[in-house]
């Protein structure tokens, strides 16, 4: 999962940040309300983890406006603060979660896994496509019960594919998903294409041919 963090307090974003991307997720940082804003319009995330008490701003305002856009970003507020009045203006905003500094990282990954099983996965862990299921704990997916030899980063295709399941989904935004905002940068999405083309074969070769071309804009994980 593809997570935005936004804390001032650098060495909390730090430790946030590396226990995060060590149990498999692709973490991008801000560490103002400005560069929050300015990833939160240009990106997409699957959450956000978000310091309400920013220096430079009201985190609140940064969870309004990403509401107001209409993205499908689950939310977690963490913050010094423990009052209710925040926790449920937080909440009232469109929160999923709130967190009160300090917190073990732990749970605050508990919290989070918590907020994408309802807001990705149907409230289950086990996710399925026809044939196709896939244990998010475990981090593996099957065809008709055989587990399948996947890499990690074709296990995260696969379930990028199937929560997006029917949508056109162009090799800048896959790109982005799975190895972070900066490949935006890159020169040419070969890449991309190798890993898909890897999936595409093993997904193939069990009889599940879900992954199609939409050319010229990019590709599509859909029953036909």
């Amino acid at each position: 999962m593809k997570i935005l963090i936004v804390e001032d307090e650098i060495a909390l974003l730090q430790s946030i940040s590396n226990y995060l991307e060590k149990d498999g997720n692709v973490c991008e940082t801000a560490s103002s309300y400005t560069d929050a804003l300015y990833k939160i319009d240009l990106y997409e995330y699957d959450l956000l983890v978000l310091d309400i008490n920013l220096i430079t701003g009201s985190g609140l305002d940064i969870l309004q406006l990403l509401k107001k856009g209409k993205k499908e970003t689950g939310t977690i507020i963490i913050s010094a603060n423990n009052s209710l009045d925040d926790k449920l203006k937080g909440l009232d905003l469109g929160a999923d979660d709130y967190i009160t500094k300090p917190f073990h990282l732990a749970e605050l990954n508990s919290r989070i896994k918590a907020v994408l099983r309802r807001g990705k996965f149907g409230g289950t862990e086990r996710i399925e496509f026809n044939e196709i299921s896939i244990d998010t704990r475990a981090k593996t997916a099957y065809i008709a019960e055989n587990a399948m030899a996947l890499t990690r980063k074709e296990y995260d295709l696969l379930l990028f594919f199937i929560t997006n399941k029917g949508r056109v989904l162009s090799k800048e935004i896959i790109a982005e998903h799975l190895w972070g905002d900066h490949s935006d940068m890159v020169d040419n999405y070969d890449f991309i294409y190798v890993h898909i083309n890897n999936l595409r074969k093993k997904l193939t070769d069990a009889g599940a041919k879900y992954i199609k071309t939409a050319y010229g804009s990019g590709y599509k994980f859909i029953d036909e």
